[in-house]
């Protein structure tokens, strides 16, 4: 590991320690958690809008798509005994 400074002012300095404290854990301990949860999130939020383009592309170069209509038969049958699979890319 390689240490990273990090510069934070008095009031959320303050509230980091308390915090630590009640849970009983470092500051640091928090912020590399916290850290490590924010990056978690931003990368799988990147990757989610790399598949929309992804899908927006392949649908201008192909025109394959789902109907609306379809869809909702589809969503329709969720919860039920008689729940389909996810419809696949019709002209």
């Amino acid at each position: 590991m390689k240490p990273v400074g990090v510069k934070l002012d008095d009031e959320l300095q303050a509230r980091l320690k308390a915090l630590g404290e009640r849970c009983e854990r470092s500051p640091h301990w928090l912020m590399k958690k916290a850290i490590s949860e924010y990056v978690d999130r931003m990368e799988a939020e990147e990757n989610e809008r790399q598949l929309l383009i992804d899908r927006w592309d392949d649908y201008q170069e192909t025109g394959e798509s789902v109907p609306h209509e379809t869809v909702v038969k589809w969503l329709e049958t969720w919860g039920t005994d008689k729940e389909s699979e996810c419809p696949i890319n019709i002209n």
